[in-house]
């Protein structure tokens, strides 16, 4: 799958000066729409609205360097074992992501972005995925 990296770039580029605004809206969707996923999180929800934005911003600026991003994000897909996340949780992750994007893109969010936002959401999956998988073997 290719990534329209442009698309994404431009797009975080737009976002990026509401980032506070996106980790609010998507924990409150996350939390609204699975209210079991709640307690896997701190009371103190700032530090991790932080860490997402911080991975966004990652992910947005190594998309042109694969090894750097396959490790990052694998990596940080190993991690969240620790915290109690299991596959069923990413496409949860991703719709909300998407949503939340959207609603604050609003007249920005087309259906071509929105498809590029959906690919690379399902391209990272997928590399965690694989991180778990070797994970799993390595145990």
């Amino acid at each position: 799958m290719s990534l329209n990296v442009e698309m994404l770039e431009s797009s975080f580029a737009l976002l990026a000066p509401r980032a506070d605004e996106l980790a609010d809206r998507f924990y409150d969707r996350l939390f609204r729409e699975n209210p079991q996923l709640r307690a896997m999180f701190p009371e103190d929800m700032s530090g991790q609205k932080k860490k997402l934005i911080s991975a966004l911003a990652l992910v947005v600026a190594n998309l042109r360097k694969g090894d750097v991003l396959n490790e990052a994000v694998g990596a940080l897909g190993v991690r969240h074992i620790d915290y109690g996340v299991k596959r069923e949780h990413y496409p949860i992750v991703g719709r909300t992501l998407l949503a939340s994007l959207g609603e604050l893109a609003g007249d920005l969010w087309t259906p071509e972005l929105e498809a590029a936002w959906a690919d690379a959401y399902g391209a990272l999956q997928a590399i965690i995925f694989e991180a778990l998988d070797r994970h799993s073997a390595a145990a």
